[in-house]
């Protein structure tokens, strides 16, 4: 019998029931703010494997990528509150909203291309000062827009099928979830049973995922392997037809074989997608992920959503003491109009009335940095990126292609890591003569 590592992911396949398209199991995980962008899902879904934008600030996103002006519309609308400690009366305009999702969603549809599939990430903790009224409204304008798919992500959604149940393409569209343990999952099936419908897909998110994680501060106590064969064996007890989706520290194509001989359909891959040229990051923020360390990345408390979070330590953010900017951006605000970082940022105003600047250690001010690529989020083994490329003569890493990236999981052995072609640098101008 062979081992995982004398197979390649190339040997296995996946479809969405029986009639849908066969694909690579290779599933790009979900990124905001507009990291995991357009150009990188789409490169995904021609390679034949499953992409993901995600739909985290796409008011902002829009205003960047199609020069719109939802931001600037909404400060202009609320700017009298600025200077005001009551966020409540702070609001998104619905019908603005769903139309930056319809925009953000048939942009990157219009150009898919390939055998793949785009999905899109939405997350429950993105609750934009009316939770449940936003999330339905990005939910349903998505699937409007002709998504593939939806992930739900950051949080439970216990009500997120019941929200969209009556939308037309509720049984069309591909619809999953992310979970970090058996209870979790068991809640949302629950929940969700009276809408007589099952989730297409389940992703199982290990303790060694970026960003936002589905662990406290214990999470190295945790281990994915251990928690994909509790769900896995869960569903065969409950007989039910799932596809299990791995994620979180899967970073070669051996690693993949072993929770595809498991059982699991697909896995779900993201940190050695960020230092692609089709990444959303800027480039310069491409090198401080090459460049870190182990000891460089740290798992902390400053998001004001609750969650532990997984970043790089030199993240600009941390420490950071912006005035927040909710009349702008207000993506964390909760039904009250309320954001821990507020409280964090107005603590120390008071402490140090007459400082210039100030310094908020812990919470910070997510829409703010996260609009700015200023917050650092990393999987657990972004230390090991230095190893897929080349260093450059002047200190920098060679970035990768999506496509170069995609093909390593997918043809890889062995747990080896193919090195990219070298890029031919250009030759030194003439001297003038």
């Amino acid at each position: 019998m062979m081992s995982a590592a004398d197979r390649c992911v190339d040997e296995f396949r996946f479809r969405f029931g029986r009639r849908g398209p066969e694909l690579i199991p290779i599933m790009l995980g979900g990124m905001g703010v507009d990291i995991s962008n357009a150009d990188l899902a789409l490169e995904i879904a021609r390679l034949g494997g499953i992409g993901h934008i995600s739909d985290a600030m796409v008011p902002t996103v829009t205003d960047r990528r199609y020069d719109t002006t939802y931001t600037k519309e909404k400060l202009k609308r609320y700017k009298y509150n600025v200077k005001s400690l009551d966020k409540s009366g702070v609001k998104f305009d619905l019908g603005l909203l769903a139309e930056a999702q319809k925009m953000h969603v048939l942009r990157t549809m219009e150009r898919k291309r390939g055998p793949g599939l785009v999905f899109i990430n939405c997350m429950e903790k993105l609750t934009m000062a009316a939770p449940k009224e936003t999330l339905k409204v990005r939910l349903e304008a998505a699937l409007d827009a002709g998504i593939d798919g939806i992930t739900l992500s950051a949080g439970l959604h216990l009500g997120s099928f019941a929200l969209i149940e009556e939308h037309p393409r509720f049984r069309d569209a591909k619809l999953g979830i992310i979970v970090s343990s058996v209870r979790a999952l068991q809640l949302f099936l629950k929940k969700s049973a009276r809408t007589r419908r099952l989730p297409d897909f389940v992703v199982v998110e290990g303790p060694l995922a970026g960003g936002h994680l589905g662990f406290g501060l214990d999470w190295a106590r945790y281990d994915l392997r251990t928690i994909v064969a509790e769900v896995l064996d869960y569903l065969r007890r409950e007989e039910l037809d799932v596809p299990v989706i791995p994620a979180g520290g899967i970073f070669t194509g051996t690693d993949a074989v072993e929770f595809l001989e498991m059982g699991a359909a697909a896995v779900q891959v993201a940190t050695r997608f960020t230092v692609t040229k089709e990444c959303g990051l800027p480039d310069r923020v491409k090198q401080e992920y090459f460049k870190a360390n182990e000891e460089d990345i740290e798992v902390n408390t400053i998001s004001p959503t609750g969650y532990p979070m997984r970043m790089l330590k030199s993240s600009p953010c941390i420490g950071a003491g912006i005035r927040p900017n909710c009349e702008a951006f207000g993506y964390l605000l909760d039904a009250n109009g309320h954001c821990a970082y507020i409280d964090a940022y107005n603590r120390e105003v008071e402490k140090n009335p007459h400082a210039k600047t100030i310094h908020v250690w812990d919470k910070t001010c997510l829409c703010t940095h996260m609009r700015n690529f200023d917050c650092w989020t990393c999987g657990h083994y972004t230390y090991r990126l230095k190893d897929t490329t080349h260093r450059l003569p002047d200190g920098s890493y060679q970035l990768l292609t999506a496509e170069h990236v995609f093909n390593d999981y997918r043809y890889s052995k062995n747990h080896e890591i193919a090195l990219p072609p070298r890029e031919v640098e250009p030759a030194p101008a003439a001297a003038a003569s």
